[in-house]
């Protein structure tokens, strides 16, 4: 089974400070047709003007995953992590029995843009985490590269669910394959370029529904980058 989902159809939030497109039911944003995909229950693309952000709110039971593409996202918590996140940075902040965070732009001149991700955990009420890793360029290019992943493994940041996610940047001719056991599933979201999904063309902001498939391929990219999401 393979499901399309487009980027003009996405929930959408204007707030001035904040532009923010759902690709799941999220906030003031509801549809029954998209309230997540197993576990993966929130990819909002946000773009914040500079000096704005999120004040100081509370999570619980939730991993929340951050991918910067844009400019400085800056990151306080109750747990004593503080922080500022640039392009290729990936920050994983486990919730479990309760945190407080805030997020802002961390430049009074340029906008930052991200991704953020929340999974589902599968173990409830742990002690509240935080991590970040850095993934160059170099290290995504022509192939899939993981960066979390439920055992840390290769150098990912853990994440508490039985979920693997992968970052690619693909240039003209390149491909990438990834084999899927056909118990589990898979969503690819296309951050920005183009590139076709099992012979599916999709541009920046589509993403693409995966089950009862043993192998996902990536080919006919126009400079993309896109995350692959291995899921239960």
């Amino acid at each position: 089974m393979m499901e399309v989902r487009r980027s003009e159809e996405r929930g959408a939030a204007h707030h001035g400070w904040l532009e923010s497109r759902h690709t799941f039911s999220f906030a003031d944003y509801y549809d029954p047709r998209h309230t997540g995909f197993g576990p993966l229950l929130v990819i909002n693309e946000d773009r914040v003007a500079p000096g704005a952000g999120f004040g100081t709110h509370g999570h619980r039971d939730m991993e929340i995953i951050s991918y910067v593409l844009e400019g400085a996202l800056e990151h306080k918590d109750s747990i004593g992590t503080g922080s500022v996140l640039h392009y290729g940075d990936v920050q994983r902040m486990s919730a479990g029995s309760g945190v407080r965070h805030s997020e802002f732009n961390g430049s009074q001149a340029e906008p930052v843009h991200f991704l953020q991700i929340w999974i589902q955990p599968d173990t409830r009420a742990i002690a509240p985490s935080y991590e970040e890793k850095h993934f160059d360029e170099a290290s995504k290019r022509g192939t899939l590269r993981l960066i979390a992943s439920r055992d840390g493994r290769d150098g990912s940041v853990t994440i508490h669910q039985n979920a693997s996610i992968y970052a690619s940047i693909l240039d003209e001719g390149e491909r990438v394959e990834h084999a899927l056991d056909p118990a589990r599933r898979a969503y690819v979201h296309v951050i920005r370029g183009d590139a076709s999904v099992n012979g599916v063309p999709l541009k920046d902001g589509d993403a693409l529904k995966i089950s009862a498939i043993d192998k996902i391929v990536i080919d006919q990219a126009e400079a993309a980058e896109l995350l692959l999401f291995d899921l239960p």
